[in-house]
């Protein structure tokens, strides 16, 4: 019970890998607040116990993340954790990629963070911010990840950045690194690349990996747990790869 009472905010905790993170919080002790705005919200909160708070809001929206914020705040005091792990993903080559498309990444990977992390630094007086960048962008891309790579690559320099400013607020900031873990955006990516065979994709993937398989949301969740507690209390401004070794082969290729 590393996270015992500990109040956590997760945006984008309806499923996938904030879903994971949701469910190791609980686990581990914590109150957990889920800022979402896809209707799985509702269902997620219940499944869950009752340390769990729903939030509809589209992080691109401050006034909402401030109005539930605020209300979090008032039911449970100050908030320990914030995991800013809600994230878009759309596949389209660059010269081909709209505007419209190009800013919805920024502005819900980007803006999004930056809106949840501003309202809920007022409510932090110590704890642990994690951002879910990943390897795709700082380490590793693929043909028609720019504007995703982008983002994610960004997140990067904003933890550390924002690290540097908090480390004697007692407040740390790290970065998840993810590689390919198995959640609702690769299914999406799959069935782009493949809509008649999306698990050929997904094994494909998997056989690119020195560890053969993808990565599931829990063991994502624990990662997150171990950032989260004092078990981690002397890591500040570090993106850390959980990837099963993707980024490890010099001359292994995607079997995709």
């Amino acid at each position: 019970m590393k996270l015992q009472n500990k109040v956590a905010v997760i945006t984008g905790g309806a499923m996938g890998n904030g879903l994971g993170i949701a469910k190791v919080f609980l686990k581990e002790g914590a109150k957990v607040a889920i800022l979402d705005y896809d209707e799985k919200l509702t269902e997620t909160v219940n499944s869950l116990n009752n340390n769990v708070l729903g939030y509809k809001v589209d992080i691109r929206d401050i006034n909402k993340v401030k109005e539930a914020i605020n209300d979090i705040n008032s039911k449970w005091g100050n908030i320990d954790i914030l995991v800013n792990n809600a994230g878009v993903c759309r596949l389209k080559p660059f010269m081909e990629m709209e505007d419209e498309l190009r800013d919805f990444h920024f502005d819900i990977n980007i803006k999004g963070t930056w809106n949840v992390t501003k309202a809920t630094l007022p409510y932090m007086e110590k704890g642990s911010i994690i951002n879910l960048s990943s390897v795709t962008g700082p380490l590793v891309a693929d043909s028609g990840e720019v504007a995703y790579a982008t983002t994610k690559a960004a997140l990067l320099g904003f933890t550390k950045s924002l690290a540097a400013e908090l480390a004697q607020k007692n407040i740390r900031v790290n970065a998840i690194m993810p590689g390919y873990i198995m959640t609702p955006m690769v299914e999406g990516m799959a069935k782009e690349t493949n809509k008649e065979n999306p698990n050929s994709v997904v094994e494909g993937i998997a056989r690119g990996i020195p560890m053969q398989r993808l990565g599931t949301i829990e063991e994502l969740g624990n990662l997150a747990a171990f950032l989260a507690s004092e078990e981690s209390s002397y890591i500040t401004a570090t993106g850390i790869v959980i990837d099963g070794g993707s980024t490890l082969p010099e001359t292994m290729t995607m079997g995709v």
